[in-house]
């Protein structure tokens, strides 16, 4: 059974997916006809890239009228981002910290 996470993983690893990602990114609410016209792919293609991003809640629908605006919903991301680079960064920004004291403690040693 995937979790959360593996369905967040698989919905990013297609550069289609990621392009429609990276349009809601720049303008949020678009329709469906929207996006399409950036693509080199059928509605229908189209459509289904949508619904996998929805099934990750990377993109939410909201409907208006007879139109269903997408918007980027970038919290799944982040908590790839945390779970998986923040880790990462906190020792790099740590070690960062203490190379900066370092350098201060000598600095005021010469003073």
């Amino acid at each position: 059974m995937d979790t959360d996470e593996d369905i967040v993983f698989k919905a990013l690893a297609d550069a289609s997916r990621r392009d429609l990602l990276d349009r809601l990114r720049e303008k949020s609410g678009l329709t469906l006809g929207e996006l399409c016209e950036a693509h080199d792919m059928s509605r229908q293609a189209v459509t289904k890239h949508l619904a996998l991003l929805e099934a990750a809640h990377l993109v939410v629908a909201v409907k208006r009228g007879r139109e269903k605006l997408h918007y980027l919903n970038p919290l799944p991301i982040n908590d790839v981002y945390m779970r998986w680079v923040g880790k990462f960064e906190q020792s790099r920004v740590q070690a960062l910290h203490n190379l900066k004291q370092a350098l201060k403690e000598k600095d005021n040693g010469k003073a």
